[in-house]
């Protein structure tokens, strides 16, 4: 699978029974998706590929990755945070000026930033949960899949410590790689794939396997003996357990309205935007962000209104709406005032759900007279659709099989 490509590229991904190599071939082979793949919500969208033919008869260990955005620690870190994140133009292209735009952005708004996260506590709880996730994760693979164990967990994240660079070292200082080989799976923590996310994160995987396990590590043909052997997990919308994670959190806030209106509250599932410049190119990312909702709903029984909105936009340049503050404000205005915000697109809490969610949103509404909840996030609570996703793709690895066969 090359993850050497242009964000058109990208976006334009592989049908989800699609088997690949993680390889430096010419990505327009083998990330096609028809819109008509992309439009099939209830199809499980979790892929598992088989790394190279090593990859199916190695043992263990296995690195089991977690690939995230990631978030500053401290206050202090915000300004190298905002600098990388405006500098990535998978996630925000800015065009020929982006090496010129990206700094001076970020350096206008990392006061403004860090004063958001001194609100939270002073940091981002990402890397906490990240790491808890992971190190539960291999305690359950460890069990479940003893052929592959032991399981050890990293994370990497894209503009935060630790990043992928940091992540690729620590492999080898644990016995991965460099002549020894070894397997490791890179698990995307968005569970809806968009070029602009899980494809920079791969994107950036790819470039430190290139330069640290040398160029031949991913020209297709001649694999380094006793590299490391990668599998990816790129998405997981309609994954059952993550389905039925976010429905449990949603009726265990919806118990908190009384009885007598709880049909009624309106269900705003909030995911973070994207540019329309993105999607506009064929991003999958907003038809599947629409599956994991549908899905949900439906376990839920379909009894309360429901709308998807997008939050998180930056700049003056067009991005996915409707915006969740505006909706929220004129669902109070209509009188609506009952409704329950669920971030569907984030698998722990962050800035976008501490601070824009609970201390922006939340807080603007009840001043205009609604009554606003939102959702517990995943964070530590049973992530069976975590667990599911892994386990049925270890097993891939194994039986060449993808996850939902």
């Amino acid at each position: 699978m090359s993850l050497r490509a242009p964000v058109a590229r990208l976006s334009k991904r592989a049908s989800p029974a699609h088997i690949s190599r993680f390889t430096a071939t010419p990505t327009s082979s083998l990330w096609q998706r028809s819109q008509q793949d992309v439009s099939g919500f209830q199809r499980n969208l979790a892929t598992v590929p088989p790394v190279t033919q090593d990859a199916t008869s190695s043992k263990g260990p296995t690195a089991m990755v977690f690939m995230n955005m990631g978030g500053p620690s401290t206050t202090d870190e915000v300004g190298d945070f905002l600098s990388r994140l405006f500098s990535d133009g998978d996630l925000i292209p800015l065009g020929r000026l982006q090496d010129y735009l990206g700094p001076f952005i970020s350096k206008r708004r990392t006061p403004k930033i860090q004063k958001q996260y001194a609100e939270i506590g002073g940091g981002s709880p990402i890397r906490k949960w990240s790491e808890y996730q992971a190190a539960e994760m291999c305690k359950i693979l460890d069990k479940t899949s003893p052929a592959t164990a032991p399981h050890k967990p990293y994370v990497a994240f894209r503009y935060a410590d630790p990043l992928t660079e940091e992540m690729y070292n620590k492999l080898f200082e644990d016995g991965f790689g460099k002549g020894r080989g070894g397997r490791a799976v890179a698990f995307t923590q968005y569970p809806q794939y968009s070029c602009s996310t899980t494809g920079s994160s791969l994107n950036e995987l790819w470039k430190w396997r290139s330069r640290l396990e040398g160029k031949r590590a991913g020209d297709g043909v001649n694999e380094p003996e006793g590299s490391i052997a990668w599998s990816v997990i790129d998405r997981w919308p309609t994954h059952p357990g993550l389905v039925e994670a976010f429905a449990q959190n949603i009726e265990a806030t919806l118990k908190e309205f009384p009885e007598e209106i709880r049909d009624q509250v309106i269900i705003l599932f909030s995911a973070h935007s994207l540019p329309m410049s993105v999607v506009n190119r064929g991003d999958p990312y907003p038809a599947e962000v629409a599956a994991t909702v549908y899905a949900v709903m439906q376990r839920l029984g379909m009894k309360n209104q429901y709308r998807l909105v997008w939050q998180s936009q930056v700049g003056p340049s067009a991005w996915l709406g409707a915006q969740t503050s505006d909706t929220v404000s004129n669902f109070i205005k209509k009188g609506q005032k009952d409704m329950l915000l669920v971030p569907i697109a984030f698998t722990s809490d962050h800035i976008e759900t501490l601070f824009e969610l609970d201390k922006e949103i939340i807080h603007d509404a009840t001043e205009e007279g609604g009554n606003v909840k939102r959702a517990e996030s995943l964070n530590g609570s049973p992530r069976k659709g975590v667990q599911s996703a892994i386990e049925a793709q270890v097993s891939g690895v194994h039986e060449r099989k993808v996850c939902g066969e």
